[in-house]
């Protein structure tokens, strides 16, 4: 009797939660719905906004929702929008048309590379629990409002590549938890508040390309977190602060275009970890003429070999293409079949042959396992191309997308495929001599064989192709794969491949791209984490052991997923991680305390 009670009463709570979630829900979705009716031409990436769904219950893509206590004693619990992510979408409308008082409870919001205008809402300084605010590259004009600087959980402002204008409000001094501030590429005038030199926290800043000007403050010496420092191409005057000397985790400092006077402070001089050093190239040239120069394969192929092999790149050859080039399937004489990847390098790329030559042979001695083997190139008048193995299976994105392969892609070989990946990434990182940074780490560049082994593909083609490109429209990457820092700082570490694992890896457990789920660390930070709809339902419900492994894995992606590069893991951490399958390490989300079958159940 008693235990039939119980059941009763865990019902009745279960009716009034759902009741109270889509109580509170039904504002939020109708604050969104009606910011969708007035964009121009609303993208497809808005379809499934629709009426009469939840923006939290039917997958609305770009919208995470959290479950949100309230009352004295936080008993109350329902689920809330928290989360919108929406980068490179193509939305083109007014970002004050969203009624962001029927949203108070985000904490995290990211529509850069949009065509956004109008000035910046000040409703968006009523949200007290926003982390994590992304509006670069769109068309905003306008003041930042001085009400900013009491958004006091704010850790990351974007607003770089805009028409904004005034000054830098000094009021954004208050905000303690800052971790990056980018405002470059806008026409913001007047000095460089000195309060700022109170955000104790801030590891990147940058104020370059407006017409700031005035000296440099010597405030600024107190940013003793400080990593990036772009302050070039203002009108600043004046010497450079010997202060900046205490900054002595400073990687990055560009100054030039000012009126700066004097020289570098001899404090500036010491910081050991100041990146002053340029690139150089080396110095060997190889004349190929029409010869496919090749390492560690059969001897010397001929150019023509390749023509004949492809019939001159004909597109019934074609087996995938991308923004560095195409790939063709070409079976040699002998019958080998090798994957041949024609780029598209511009036409000063295709004049610079010492650089390209030298650049492709350290990708040539690259050997492990699970990472497609790059056996050479050709540098010809007319094409450039590699040639590496052939993977019969094609890539991780298609194999999920199709339902038949999706399926025979089980629990257990999509837990080794995360690990093989953790190794290969790993393997770049730490054992290469100089490190190797992927650039573009996705599911299309993670090839799977007949037995759905997973080998890393294209690494390092994007160094070779840009190596000293500062522009963020020629670097790598994949939008919804890019790590969130690069959007204002164009400084590619392996930070940035760590985060493009995490995506990865929540790919690999859901089956899809987890359009929703890119902002579980920032979610992760403020609230209880409900994360629902995790687990790729094609898939029969895991084992204990599986669980246990989907576990850590879910753990692993949200320590990678964190905002600020400072706090994702090292790749070397990561694969030791995985391969030792303990789960709760000290650079792990400690707000992701479920097990995939209590994720399942939400």
């Amino acid at each position: 009797m008693e235990t039939r009670i119980l059941f009763m009463l865990q019902l009745c709570l279960l009716f009034l939660h759902t009741d109270a979630a889509g109580h509170h829900l039904q504002p939020q979705e109708a604050a969104l719905l009606q910011w969708k009716s007035t964009l121009r031409n609303p993208p497809p990436a808005l379809d499934s906004w629709q009426p009469g769904t939840s923006p939290c219950r039917s997958n609305w893509t770009g919208v995470a929702c959290g479950v949100v206590r309230r009352g004295r004693y936080r008993r109350a619990a329902f689920l809330a929008v928290t989360n919108i992510s929406l980068p490179n979408a193509g939305i083109d409308g007014r970002l004050g048309e969203l009624n962001f008082s029927a949203l108070p409870f985000l904490t995290y919001i990211d529509l850069g590379f949009n065509s956004l205008r109008g000035e910046i809402p000040l409703a968006i300084t009523s949200l007290p629990a926003l982390s994590y605010l992304e509006l670069a590259s769109n068309w905003l004009h306008g003041n930042i409002p001085s009400e900013f600087g009491n958004m006091r959980s704010l850790s990351q402002f974007g607003l770089f590549s805009n028409n904004l204008t005034g000054h830098i409000p000094a009021s954004l001094g208050n905000l303690t938890t800052l971790v990056g501030f980018a405002a470059g590429e806008n026409m913001f005038t007047g000095p460089i508040p000195r309060e700022l030199g109170k955000l104790t926290g801030l590891e990147i800043l940058v104020l370059s390309n407006n017409f700031l000007s005035g000296q440099i403050p010597k405030s600024l010496g107190n940013l003793t977190k400080l990593n990036i420092l772009y302050l070039f191409t203002n009108h600043l005057s004046g010497p450079i602060p010997p202060s900046l000397g205490n900054l002595k985790k400073l990687s990055y400092l560009v100054l030039n275009t000012n009126q700066l006077s004097a020289g570098i402070p001899v404090p500036l001089s010491n910081i050991s970890d100041l990146n002053k050093r340029k690139r150089q190239q080396k110095a060997t040239v190889i004349d190929t003429g029409d010869v496919l120069s090749v390492w560690n394969f059969d001897g010397k192929l001929a150019f023509d070999d390749i023509i004949r092999a492809t019939e001159n790149f004909s597109d019934s050859y074609i087996i995938g293409s991308g923004g560095y080039g195409t790939v063709y399937k070409a079976q040699l004489q002998g019958g080998r079949l090798v994957a041949v990847k024609k780029l598209h390098p511009s036409e000063e790329e295709m004049n610079n042959e010492r650089r390209f030559l030298s650049e492709i042979e350290v990708l040539t001695k690259i050997r492990h396992r699970s990472i497609v083997k790059l056996y050479g190139f050709c540098s010809h008048s007319r094409y450039k191309f590699l040639v590496c193995d052939y993977i019969d299976r094609g890539n991780l994105h298609d194999t999920l997308e199709n339902e038949e392969l999706a399926n025979e892609l089980d629990w257990q070989k999509r837990i080794a495929v995360a690990k093989d990946v953790a190794q290969a990434i790993y393997y770049l990182h730490h054992e290469c001599d100089p490190p190797i940074i992927h650039r573009d780490i996705t599911s299309s560049n993670i090839l799977v064989d007949a037995d759905l082994k997973a080998y890393v593909s294209d690494f390092g083609i994007a160094r070779v192709l840009k190596p000293d490109s500062s522009n963020w429209s020629e670097l790598a990457g994949t939008y919804g794969y890019i790590a969130p820092e690069l959007s204002y700082t164009s400084v590619v570490t392996t930070k940035c491949d760590v985060y493009s694992f995490g995506v990865v890896v929540l790919e690999i457990v859901m089956g899809r791209y987890p359009t929703e789920m890119q902002s579980l660390a920032s979610m992760g930070q403020h609230q209880e984490l409900t994360v629902a709809d995790t687990l790729d339902k094609r898939l029969s419900m895991p084992t204990v052991g599986e669980n246990k492994d989907i576990a850590l894995l879910v753990e692993v992606a949200v320590a990678c997923l964190q905002t600020s590069p400072q706090f994702r893991p090292e790749m070397k951490d990561v694969y030791q991680k995985l391969a030792l399958q303990k789960g709760h390490s000290s650079f792990a989300s400690p707000s992701l305390t479920q097990t995939p079958e209590e994720i399942r159940e939400v």
